[in-house]
């Protein structure tokens, strides 16, 4: 069974919908199974945590230094300012996520409307 197997015009949705289904939640599935069971404090779950954290910070450099769409058109310094003033504002209000985030995309957006 692969994705050109089907004429039908649905295969295409249906075939994505349930290999993209598989391959994501049966790992969450496993993953609170096994996560339930595991001390907050284990070496396995600081190493996991750890891992994720690594993952969406390459992410985000990958966006800063390589972007696609309209965040190409915006200069370094604009994209890299706008971490930076983010991460301020996290660190200086608490470490609140949405306040840093907030906090970039004003930066980002007053600066796109600017170039």
């Amino acid at each position: 069974m692969t994705f050109t197997s089907y004429d039908q015009w649905w295969w295409p949705f249906l075939f994505i919908l349930i290999a993209g289904w598989l391959a994501t939640d049966s790992w969450r599935f496993l993953g609170v199974y096994f996560g339930g069971r595991i001390s907050e404090s284990s070496d396995i779950l600081v190493l996991v945590r750890t891992i994720a954290t690594a993952l969406v910070a390459a992410v985000i450099g990958n966006l800063i230094i390589f972007p696609s769409g309209t965040l190409a058109s915006a200069p370094m310094v604009l994209r890299i300012g706008a971490v930076a003033v983010g991460f301020a504002a996290y660190l200086l209000c608490g470490r609140r996520v949405l306040v840093g985030i907030a906090a970039a995309e004003i930066v980002l957006g007053a600066g796109l409307m600017t170039f």
